[in-house]
């Protein structure tokens, strides 16, 4: 990292000596850095990030998805914290879910990344599992810009897999 000693501009006709003030190259503005940076697609909120991750995914109901799961065809994967699904309940662990909570599934299914999980793999279908499918979405999008090209997500999350009087574990 780049450092660039910035001086006061009080101090500089003042004649008194100032401690430095130390920039990283991130704030400077100076030098380029690697990365999108201000050519990363912004959004105009977070509704128009959610409809341009869908736009790529072809979202499956949770019907859909149990099919999938139970015939072998897809790993159900919940992104969930912990204390939601203590709260919520859980797929049934005969339909074996795989809980990989969102803020490392990037690196659990990322075939390259030393911390994947044996499952993963370019061609495994995968089925992201939310509470109510917003969060699933971003999710599975992730996993596709990666080149995990069969994931998605499963519409209305885990709120509709238990309205639709799919196979759950109780709250705990």
């Amino acid at each position: 990292m780049t450092t660039t000693t910035v001086t006061s501009h009080a101090a500089a006709g003042s004649g008194r000596t100032t401690a430095p003030h130390w920039e990283t190259q991130l704030f400077s503005g100076g030098a380029s850095t690697s990365g999108r940076g201000h050519q990363a697609p912004t959004y105009d909120g977070i509704d128009d990030q959610l409809a341009d991750s869908r736009s790529r995914l072809r979202r499956i109901s949770v019907r859909a998805a149990f099919q999938e799961v139970l015939y072998g065809r897809a790993l159900l994967v919940d992104i969930r914290p912990a204390a939601q699904r203590a709260a919520e309940g859980q797929v049934a662990a005969h339909l074996s879910p795989l809980v990989v909570e969102r803020n490392v599934l990037e690196w659990r299914f990322d075939p390259r990344h030393e911390a994947r999980l044996s499952q993963a793999g370019w061609d495994t279908r995968v089925l992201v599992l939310c509470q109510e499918g917003y969060t699933s979405s971003l999710a599975a999008d992730a996993l596709l810009r990666l080149g995990v090209h069969r994931s998605t997500d499963v519409i209305g999350g885990f709120k509709a897999w238990r309205a639709a009087g799919l196979p759950v574990e109780p709250r705990t």
